[in-house]
């Protein structure tokens, strides 16, 4: 331990923790409650930033255990809006306790992965699942009408790069509470990207990806629905945009041309069947239910 377990039997003790914490985007940033920054391997931990631990717990076995980190929004590291934009979800943490006289006595106490984050009042409350909560998880494939693929990915296999799926604008105007008014998609229809993402180009939040609630072509012009959780753009700002998927198999055969690789089962039977009955003028011909 590098010495850390002579100090820590010694009559006084001169120990802090260091929380660092990894993105899945790749960020790295680090936080420790001792009163000056440090370096431990190299990496910087950010004094002072008001974190705070809940008691925490390490089971024998299969067991799940979860605790609490709680901090203020004070760091320049932690914005609200990528907070609310989930780029911590599912971030990975390591809990350090360091000897802040000597940095080079350290040992990782925990690895935990970011769960639910709950916001209120410039302060925020972060639940931290050991990595057994992943195997509590759900795995594989779950048989339902609606696709489970992604789109564009190596199993929608749509191209997005083609046939018109994807669009730039600039935005010239806050309409309501969480939508804005855009230029650059008048020749797209409407609600073309309902429920696609647009991704910012220009701005404060630039590089940030916003999933897209709605596409209206209104009389006043164009405008994208947007979370109303999230900061909206300023006038000026760029993006790029990506047509959405309702995840229908109508609407992969339709919009994208892609039926033979809808990854859904839309001809499974739901209630409506189970709890059908046999109507004068109904077709039973073993047919396909979806067209």
């Amino acid at each position: 331990m590098n010495g850390l377990r002579d100090h820590l039997q010694g009559g006084c003790t001169t120990v802090c923790q260091c929380w660092r914490v990894e993105r899945r985007d790749g960020v790295a940033m680090g936080f420790t409650d001792h009163d000056v920054a440090l370096v431990v391997d190299g990496f910087s931990y950010e004094p002072q930033s008001g974190f705070a631990q809940s008691e925490a717990r390490l089971s024998l076995g299969m067991g799940i255990d979860k605790l609490d980190i709680e901090g203020a929004l004070s760091s320049a590291q932690l914005a609200e809006d990528d907070i609310a934009a989930g780029l911590f979800d599912g971030a990975r943490v390591t809990t350090l306790l360091v000897n802040w006289q000597n940095p080079a006595q350290v040992e990782t106490i925990r690895t935990a992965v970011i769960g639910k984050i709950v916001r209120a009042d410039g302060r925020f409350i972060a639940e931290l699942e050991s990595v057994m909560a992943s195997l509590d998880r759900p795995n594989g494939r779950f048989l339902r009408r609606v696709c489970d693929a992604e789109l564009g990915d190596g199993r929608c296999k749509v191209d997005l790069d083609a046939g018109g799926f994807k669009g730039a604008g600039t935005v010239l105007a806050r309409d309501a509470a969480n939508a804005v008014r855009v230029s650059g998609l008048d020749g797209f229809a409407n609600r073309w990207f309902a429920l696609g993402h647009v991704t910012w180009t220009g701005g404060a939040l630039n590089g940030r990806v916003y999933p897209v609630l709605d596409h209206r072509i209104a009389t006043h012009g164009v405008l994208l629905v947007l979370p109303p959780e999230m900061r909206l753009p300023e006038v000026g700002d760029n993006f790029s945009i990506v047509a959405g998927c309702d995840r229908l198999f109508a609407t992969c055969k339709a919009k994208f041309g892609n039926a033979e690789n809808f990854r859904g089962f839309p001809h499974l039977p739901g209630n409506d069947a189970a709890y059908g009955y046999v109507t004068d003028g109904g077709v039973f011909d073993g047919g396909a239910l979806v067209p």
